[in-house]
């Protein structure tokens, strides 16, 4: 059985998903646990030393986060137990250990606590309400499964809204690897056998959502008969992972898939969730992401002097994450993307019209098929 909760936690941590609480009395709360000997994580209490600054007393504001080094590359080798929080106590509600992509290099891995995947739940849960997603209905998942924790959130977030999950396993590094190969035709012949399986769930079962990601799509649209049927059954199509340009983004609006409601997400293993396509947005708008404020918030930068750009410029993403659960400031990602500014009440910015950067870690990103 999980271990009761500790009594130590401050309320503000155990709040509703749909509270917001005041965003710095939340941020203090949140270094208390994390920095205090008896709720911190092995990972950060280990580190505290070595920061050159005090997070109990320095870190007043989200502004402040920007004091703390990068240490996601450390989640490669960081012995995973070391990850949770002590204020969990012996027996941690965990869901899972997941891992990074491993685009960049080696892979990074992450828990996933309980409490933070029913919060995720809730939240992504209005999100979707708030698109015109229909609730009660199935959903083909069309994602990487384990290691990596995108298919096992969706599955959960399936059964959350009241349907049954499909799975098509995809295998991103595997196709990755194809493609630095010089195997194009190999990648190509995988991502054909995703769409086949895709295909035979569609013709024999009762679907109602579609989650995959844009060159998937692209090979559905490719097969006249596969996208009539889609038009037929699915009521609403979320696709995630790679970019899609706003001319492509259209055409499926308003000529391939006109029956579906096309919503995306932007999500990151290393913020334990993905961010929400901003509601109301029409065609000519760029595709505006809104992360879960203020347990994840995105900063736009210049990778080059590490200052934010200006509202409407591009930078490379900047990503934090602070729950009860994880602790995971001022981790540059390996996208680029437009600065936007955030929603009333929202920490950070809001980014758009993401792509990933060239290189990254000094290794190549190819984006294959995810």
């Amino acid at each position: 059985m999980p271990a009761a909760a500790n009594p130590a936690v401050d309320p503000l941590l155990d709040l509703p998903f749909d509270a917001v609480p005041d965003p710095d009395a939340y941020l203090r709360a949140a270094m208390r646990w994390h920095f205090s000997p008896e709720t911190g994580s092995p990972f950060w209490l280990a580190r505290a030393a070595g920061l050159g600054f005090d997070p109990l007393t320095e870190v007043r504001t989200h502004a402040d986060l920007a004091k703390f080094p990068n240490l996601a590359g450390e989640l490669r080798t960081a012995r995973v137990e070391d990850l949770i929080p002590r204020g969990y106590g012996d027996r941690p509600d965990v869901v899972g250990v997941y891992e990074s992509g491993g685009t960049t290099g080696a892979p990074k891995r992450i828990v996933l606590l309980r409490d933070w995947l029913d919060r995720l739940l809730g939240w992504s849960s209005a999100q979707l309400d708030g698109h015109g997603v229909p609730q009660g209905v199935n959903w083909l998942v069309v994602a990487p499964t384990g290691p990596h924790m995108v298919g096992d959130v969706i599955k959960a977030q399936t059964a959350y809204r009241g349907g049954l999950s499909f799975t098509v396993d995809l295998d991103p590094r595997w196709v990755k690897r194809l493609i630095s190969d010089g195997k194009a035709a190999e990648a190509g012949g995988y991502a054909e056998h995703i769409v086949d399986q895709v295909a035979h769930l569609l013709e024999t079962q009762d679907v109602g959502v579609l989650m995959c990601t844009p060159p998937v799509l692209e090979r559905i649209a490719r097969r006249d008969g596969l996208a009539k049927l889609v038009n037929e059954k699915i009521r609403a199509i979320n696709w995630v992972g790679t970019q899609m340009d706003p001319d492509t983004r259209h055409l499926y609006r308003t000529e391939v898939f006109p029956n579906a409601v096309l919503y995306s997400g932007y999500g990151s293993t290393m913020i334990l969730g993905n961010a929400s396509e901003r509601h109301g947005l029409t065609d000519d708008d760029p595709c505006v992401y809104d992360p879960y404020s203020p347990y994840m918030s995105f900063g736009v930068i210049d990778p080059e002097t590490g200052r934010t750009v200006e509202y409407g410029e591009r930078g490379q993403v900047v990503m934090h994450h602070v729950s009860k659960s994880l602790l995971m400031p001022n981790n540059l990602e390996r996208d680029h993307g437009t600065r936007i500014a955030a929603l009333p009440g929202h920490l950070g910015d809001a980014v758009a019209d993401i792509a990933p950067v060239q290189e990254f870690d000094n290794e190549t990103v190819i984006e294959g098929v995810y």
